[in-house]
């Protein structure tokens, strides 16, 4: 008869306390985990131990106890495998007071060979090393020891048929679990499978919910409040992992989705501000703006923006992330988050909270003027039902981070020098004021706090609140490449789309935004299943057509509320692009690409409106010596398609050709009304501008123009949008290609080739 089947066979006979003293039951596999029967005899000897090699793995208990007849437990993921050649330690004989499992110096013990292991397995992702975890180490109560202990200790105070319900009803839940596992074995057996199968988490919130079905809800409840930081720990994570394990990108479209970690590419994020503007141009050799890439020196990852070190070599509690519309930001966030919630990263954290500014705005609206007050820990508890209670949040030895993203959602004026100052996480107050604190860090003031928002918004919080600002540069051209090829399972697909859009140097510089290169993947996925698709090169106007309207319809849906079936545009949004496009257009006239908030003014705008929430515009590290706020678009080429919509636009929709020089009230009467509408005419004057100028102050310019003259942009990508449904179309196209074809002949070469791409950005018909 083994060992544990006589254990069994006597405690049945009645003599349990006697027979304890006489028969010695293995340990659990856990090593320093007893079961309380074994608590009251620490000095007695233990089974063959084993020394396992060092590993990070939080779990890991490093010791592997030999268990007679339980061969199952001998290796187990939890508890790592023995390596080859690894030696046993034999404490069975030891005499008394000779050195037990907890002694320091195990090796004196008598060593004998151990048997051969199975091969060890491989994780999924490389452990977190010691320097990852420097900031701080997991609370006691969330690790493996305590779990497993809790977890214990409540199961022992059920009766032998609760017990055997409990293990039944786990049995029906969790198919991970077969009957003998279940059933054989003692209490500290069960405890041990399920923890080594489920891991600690799981086996923590199955033990909770079955012993709510068998009806013993208060030792669940006891259960829940020994463990209540892993408890709380847990629902944060499955929150995240379900927000966002699947990422649905630039437009959502049902059935459309793709897994995150599947098709991330981690985007550069540096140290240093420049403004995240990418100067490069197609022409401009020197761009107008002094405009310069951050080196690579400055670049961090993500996770290990909460590693930094400020200049007196502190740790940073507040992190600012900005970055012009459309580089990123949520989906880094998105990453950060996933990588915390399936533990490959940060795992020192406790706690991952997300309090978005888009969440206090609608807080702030939704409150009545009678309750114009809440805490931050309602705040809480209303995005995370299950963060009730949370009393440690104030306690030293509580690391976790508070995630604030989307600042330009948080519409209203923050008064940074005034607000009250409030130090209890339970005072209420309205919202702003409870914005400015958690920056300040007189709220949650253990916290470490990351904020994410556009360069134009997060400028009004006070440097002095922000311990390390940093910028999303977007795609090096090698990301780029990877993005392209990771979204496709078709690697010739790919491959075509990645070398298709290098075709235009324009996109394939714009596509250096994460934004601009999901939409380079769904254009050309779509026109790649024409029959045919690829022999030109593609078009660049319908590109920036596209950003225009997908953008518009975000700042319709983020800032004002609008649904998916409310995105009509009114004229008031009309007017908006038509104005930002005449200041476009006189930054050109001026040659220059920046501007000023007197500027926005002139043209009859909102600063926030064009310079956040337009998702065109981004504002500038101010070089300027008087101080003064300075803006841009969030590409040069953008700001010279802008102007062209502008002039196209006047001349479509109110038959005014403003390119043309000033002319006397007279001569306006003079010249009919046809010349006016005349396509020809516009080009021939757009034509005398580029020739007049240094090469590339308007080649780009023209070019947009051009295309916007196409059918396909003006009459089907923006009917419905920028213009009517029943808008003719554009004649006199005929007349405009001779007039192309014409100047092409008799020009030099380094302005032919932009003249071939403005003729083929109006004819060429293939999307």
């Amino acid at each position: 008869m083994d060992s544990d089947t006589e254990v069994d066979s006597i405690y049945s006979q009645g003599n349990m306390e006697e027979e304890r003293k006489r028969w010695k039951r293995p340990p659990s596999s856990y090593g320093s985990m007893k079961s309380e029967e074994s608590e009251e005899e620490e000095e007695r000897n233990v089974e063959e131990v084993a020394m396992l090699p060092d590993s990070s793995a939080p779990e890991a208990t490093r010791l592997q106890l030999i268990r007679s007849d339980s061969p199952e437990t001998l290796y187990t993921m939890i508890t790592q495998q023995l390596p080859p050649g690894a030696d046993v330690i034999d404490t069975r004989l030891s005499a008394p007071g000779s050195p037990t499992e907890n002694d320091e110096d195990p090796m004196d013990n008598v060593l004998t060979n151990s048997p051969e292991p199975p091969e060890p397995i491989e994780f999924d992702y490389p452990l977190e090393t010691e320097e990852d975890r420097r900031l701080g180490r997991l609370h006691p109560e969330q690790d493996l020891t305590h779990i497993f202990r809790s977890i214990q200790t409540c199961l022992t105070g059920l009766t032998w048929q609760e017990l055997l319900n409990f293990k039944l009803r786990f049995l029906q839940c969790e198919q991970g679990l077969t009957e003998q596992q279940v059933t054989e074995g003692d209490l500290l057996d069960f405890v041990d499978k399920i923890v080594e199968i489920l891991g600690q988490d799981q086996a923590l919130m199955h033990t909770i919910s079955n012993l709510e079905s068998i009806g013993k809800k208060t030792e669940a409840e006891d259960l829940q409040n020994l463990c209540k930081r892993a408890f709380i720990r847990f629902h944060l994570r499955q929150q995240l992992i379900r927000k966002h394990r699947i990422i649905r990108e630039g437009v959502v479209r049902a059935g459309r989705w793709n897994p995150l970690d599947t098709i991330y590419v981690e985007p550069q994020i540096s140290t240093r501000r420049h403004g995240g503007v990418d100067p490069s141009h197609e022409f401009r050799s020197h761009p107008a703006s002094p405009l310069q890439l951050p080196s690579p020196d400055t670049f961090v990852r993500a996770n290990e923006l909460l590693r930094l070190q400020i200049d007196d070599n502190k740790p940073v509690r507040t992190v600012l992330t900005s970055g012009i519309p459309g580089i990123g930001m949520s989906v880094s966030v998105g990453k950060f988050s996933l990588d915390w919630a399936e533990q490959r990263a940060n795992k020192d954290l406790q706690f991952v909270i997300n309090l978005s500014f888009h969440t206090f705005w609608l807080l702030r609206n939704n409150l009545t003027s009678s309750s114009q007050k809440m805490s931050i820990m309602q705040v809480i508890e209303h995005c995370h039902p299950e963060c009730k209670d949370m009393t440690f949040l104030e306690e030293d030895d509580c690391r976790f981070l508070v995630i604030m993203d989307s600042f330009d959602c948080y519409q209203a004026r923050l008064d940074w020098k005034h607000a009250p100052v409030i130090n209890s996480n339970y005072t209420q107050a309205h919202p702003d004021v409870l914005i400015v604190n958690i920056i300040r860090g007189t709220l949650l003031h253990g916290a470490c706090i990351w904020i994410l928002g556009r360069r134009g918004a997060v400028s009004q919080i006070p440097s002095d609140l922000i311990d390390v600002d940093t910028e999303i540069q977007g795609f090096s051209d090698e990301m780029k490449d990877d993005y392209l090829t990771k979204r496709f399972s078709d690697a010739q697909l790919a491959a075509n789309i990645v070398s298709h859009h290098k075709r235009l140097p324009t996109l394939s510089i714009l596509a250096r935004q994460p934004f601009v290169c999901w939409m380079v993947a769904t254009v050309f996925e779509r026109c790649y299943s024409y029959q045919g698709y690829g022999v030109h090169p593609p078009r660049l106007t319908p590109f920036y057509v596209n950003i225009l309207i997908v953008q518009t319809n975000r700042r319709l849906q983020f800032y004002y509320g609008k649904r998916e079936n409310e995105l009509k545009w009114s004229s008031e949004d009309k007017n908006l692009l038509t104005k930002m496009g005449c200041m476009a257009f006189k930054m050109m006239e001026r040659r220059t690409s920046v501007f000023f908030e007197e500027d926005v003014k002139q043209c009859g705008l909102e600063l926030t409106e064009v310079t956040v929430w337009s998702g065109l515009c981004t504002e500038l590290p101010s070089a300027e010596s008087d101080g003064r706020r300075t803006f841009c678009f969030i590409h040069v080429t953008f700001q010279e398609f802008m102007a062209a919509l502008y002039v196209f636009t006047m001349f479509y929709v109110e038959s005014k050709n403003v390119l043309e020089p000033e002319v006397s009230h007279i001569s306006k009467i003079i010249r009919s009304r046809s010349q006016a509408k005349s396509a020809a005419n516009l080009v021939q004057c757009a034509l005398g501008r580029t020739f007049s100028s240094a090469l590339g102050d308007y080649d780009m310019f023209l070019r947009f123009l051009c295309g916007l003259l196409s059918q396909h942009c003006h009459k089907s990508l923006l009917s419905g949008f920028l213009f009517p449904h029943n808008t003719p179309k554009v004649g006199g196209l005929d007349e405009v290609q001779r007039l192309l074809e014409k100047t092409i002949d008799k020009n030099p070469v380094d302005r032919v080739e932009n003249l071939k791409e403005c003729l083929r950005e109006m004819i060429q018909e293939d999307e």
